[in-house]
């Protein structure tokens, strides 16, 4: 499970001190284009994969996955990709709650760790916000206070 510190490559670049990354895609297809590389050397790596999808996406998301070489449903045994739904992660309770979501964030990331990997790539949909939500005039917030987290953590985040 665990694996050496190594470089983590997304976009044609190579992540450096700041892991935070936020992207805008034009189509699903572009999305893919971009993250699909990303996920697979982390997986290949051994690299702890967790991802946040829209449900009505997920099994899309892992057909993506699968066409890239991943072995999805041995890496879900074996507890190194996990992909769950907006409603266990933002959307809890059917709301979002930013003290929840940055508790989550630590949960995963320190969590990674403690099950023997070196890095948890995690990536999160988001398309949620564009939605009317309740709490999701919060998320402006959120997403300050969560770059105060994650520079406490190696791990990358998208």
């Amino acid at each position: 499970m665990t694996s050496t510190e190594h470089p983590i490559r997304i976009a044609g670049t190579t992540l450096g001190e700041y892991r935070h990354i936020c992207a805008f895609f034009n189509s699903r297809d572009d999305e893919y284009h971009v993250t699909l590389p990303y996920i697979h050397e982390g997986i290949q790596q051994g690299d702890k994969a967790f991802h946040i999808v829209d449900p009505a996406e997920r099994e899309s998301h892992l057909q993506r996955l699968r066409g890239v070489g991943i072995d999805v449903a041995a890496a879900q045994i074996r507890g190194q990709l996990q992909v769950i739904p907006w409603e266990e992660a933002y959307l809890r309770e059917g709301h979002f709650d930013q003290d929840a979501m940055l508790a989550l964030i630590e949960q995963v990331l320190q969590g990674g760790h403690a099950e023997g990997y070196s890095l948890t790539r995690l990536v999160a949909h988001m398309e949620w916000a564009l939605e009317d939500r309740p709490g999701v005039n919060d998320l402006l917030e959120y997403e300050a206070r969560l770059n105060y987290v994650l520079p406490r953590y190696r791990d990358p985040v998208v």
